[in-house]
């Protein structure tokens, strides 16, 4: 399924920025099984990603594994904004749990290159993929960087789930970036739970993630019973989703994500 919009920037959108969806898709909630592409000014986002597998549960919650995949250009080869927060609000079908699960910490991933933040923290691991970013200094021609992308638990506190994403990409020395996303559960009508990413900056406020592909999948055993980080059910054939992503330089694209699901049992 595809679709093409040029909007304002304050226009709410069909569907919010590759980041937003990311962190929507790790809450359990389906993407689509077709790139879908949407415009906010000159920024242009191509999503995709699927979900297995693909019938769930009416009743229970059940394990799944997320490939997640996003692309974020401009419609004038221009350097893209970067993306700062994401605020957003899924389906109270879906849901992670992290109960019970290793814990690393931020301190553990910062300056680290992949090998050893894994070392450190392997038995965190929830996910992974690769990252390109962008980057564009003064006076300087643009250049691209690809680097693996590890995704790890940080533990619940509070009512408060962790989650950070490791990036190790040249820019232009090697650099470890560390993104840090807060999950706590919500009551808001057909939401259930409300994530919060906050990305740092990239090459001093000079890089931008221009795509990221990666997988989100653990099982592990607490108190004897198996468990999985990932979780939804299919409830009522359908889940929601609401997020917006804050830009640098001001923009704000915010949207609302409804995606059909298989009910079984």
């Amino acid at each position: 399924m595809g679709s093409r919009h040029s909007v304002s920037k304050k226009l709410s959108l069909t569907l919010s920025a590759t980041l937003v969806f990311a962190v929507l898709a790790t809450a359990g909630l389906a993407v689509a099984a077709k790139p879908t592409v949407v415009r906010a000014g000159n920024v242009v986002l191509k999503l995709n990603g699927s979900v297995t597998p693909k019938a769930l549960p009416r009743n229970r919650m059940a394990p799944i594994t997320l490939r997640i995949a996003g692309d974020i250009s401009t419609t004038d080869g221009s350097h893209p904004p970067a993306a700062q927060q994401v605020i957003a609000d899924f389906d109270k079908h879906g849901t992670v749990n992290a109960r019970g699960l290793p814990t690393c910490s931020a301190g553990k991933l910062q300056a680290r290159n992949t090998r050893a933040a894994k070392r450190a923290c392997s038995k965190a691991i929830v996910g992974a993929g690769k990252t390109r970013v962008r980057v564009a200094f003064p006076e300087q021609a643009p250049f691209y960087s690809t680097g693996p992308l590890v995704l790890f638990n940080g533990g619940v506190r509070g009512g408060v789930t962790t989650m950070y994403i490791h990036a190790y990409v040249n820019v232009p020395a090697p650099t470890a970036i560390v993104t840090v996303v807060k999950i706590k559960h919500v009551h808001k009508g057909r939401f259930g739970t409300r994530a919060i990413a906050r990305i740092p900056k990239i090459a001093g406020g000079y890089g931008s993630v221009t795509r990221f592909a990666m997988a989100i999948k653990r099982n592990f055993s607490f108190r004897g019973k198996r468990q999985s980080y990932v979780l939804a059910r299919c409830a009522n054939g359908r889940f929601f989703a609401h997020g917006i992503v804050s830009f640098s330089g001001g923009l704000r694209i915010g949207g609302t994500v409804v995606r059909a699901c298989r009910s079984r049992g």
